[in-house]
């Protein structure tokens, strides 16, 4: 996996450049980049510092950003499908629109992040914190929610069409149908 530095990948961006498959960026500092429509898919991106960073309509499929600072985040319609998210901090990250099918929100912290008609199918959010997160239109069958901090989340009504059978409900919920 080749590896690039944040000079190397800002330049390439700034000269047009938009794919960047399968890099590795471990570690990297983007603070405040505007990388907008970036193709990261199966990138290397575990313990990197990206708060404020707008990654807007990216292609982070399979991307690893396990520990990886989020916060704060443009990821507006951005497609994260089977992307580990584990641990990663995403406190108030735009999230509007993303796809996070079957992606590993292990342990993340989605406190405050806005994940208004986000696809969460089959998503693992065991773990995760969406304390005041907001889920209204959010898709989330399939997707398994034990052990989530669901306190003042907005949009959670975990039986009105955004869960079915499929989904795996965290402590004290039930489902319904």
């Amino acid at each position: 996996m080749q590896r690039l530095s944040r000079e190397e990948l800002l330049t390439a961006f700034r000269s047009g450049r938009r794919q960047f498959r399968e890099l590795d960026l471990s570690g990297i500092d983007l603070f405040q980049e505007n990388l907008r429509g970036i193709d990261l898919e199966r990138a290397l991106l575990q313990d990197a510092y990206l708060p404020y960073i707008n990654l807007g309509q990216a292609n982070l499929k399979e991307a690893v950003l396990r520990r990886s600072q989020l916060g704060d985040a443009q990821l507006y319609d951005s497609d994260l499908s089977q992307a580990d998210l584990s641990t990663a901090a995403l406190m108030r990250a735009t999230m509007c629109g993303c796809v996070l099918r079957q992606a590993n929100l292990q342990g993340s912290n989605l406190d405050g992040a806005d994940l208004r008609g986000a696809d969460l199918r089959g998503a693992d959010l065991r773990g995760a914190s969406l304390v005041k997160a907001n889920l209204e239109g959010a898709l989330l069958q399939q997707a398994d929610l034990r052990g989530c901090n669901l306190f003042r989340a907005v949009g959670v009504a975990l039986e009105e069409g955004m869960c079915d059978r499929t989904t795996t409900y965290p402590d004290g919920h039930r489902h319904s149908l």
